[in-house]
């Protein structure tokens, strides 16, 4: 028998997430002299410091090469935050060298083909509401929300009251 998402939930230690369509909505503005201007929700923000700071190891790896994302997240307490990363397995293979992870413990929040091949992977795959078809397929939980607009919170927010460690009082986690 399956387990259910919640009870995946309860073995979660590691949370990595994908940026564009993620931890944005994936619209870009382009400027006219190229710089890319990404939308990042504060929620979201404030829920990845809020896991950090309650002993979750959060981690980004992402194919967009933005810095002003690298900073946005560093920001945060993110210090694994992999951009320009194309064959995502390699980063993803990293981290469970560098911290001795068991991929059956990692969330995964993807939203298009890139994050597929480490999506199937990991414990728990799980996308926003507004992924393709194909990552929606593989997901064990597909949050209620759009990408950029509080996916990220949701499943964290999840996470932590299912393992206890999610607190109205977090003392400046600002985002």
């Amino acid at each position: 028998m399956d387990k259910s998402y919640k009870e995946i939930f309860t073995q979660i230690d590691t949370l990595i997430f994908d940026v564009d369509g993620v931890l944005t909505n994936g619209v870009v503005t382009v400027f006219p002299d190229g710089q890319l201007i990404r939308h990042m929700s504060i929620k979201d923000g404030y829920a990845l410091k809020s896991a950090i700071k309650a002993g979750l190891r959060v981690c980004v790896i992402s194919g967009g090469k933005n810095e002003g994302v690298r900073t946005r997240l560093q920001n945060l307490g993110l210090t694994d935050v992999y951009l320009d990363a194309h064959n995502k397995i390699e980063q993803f293979n990293e981290l469970i060298k560098k911290y001795e992870i068991n991929p059956e413990n990692v969330l995964y929040m993807g939203d298009d083909i890139p994050d597929l091949p480490v999506m199937r992977l990991v414990g728990m795959p799980c996308c926003p509401n507004d992924a393709v078809r194909e990552i929606q397929q593989i997901s064990k939980y597909i949050s209620d929300k759009k990408g950029g607009e509080g996916c990220a919170r949701d499943v964290i927010e999840q996470v932590m009251r299912v393992q206890g460690k999610w607190k109205s009082d977090f003392y400046d986690a600002e985002a």
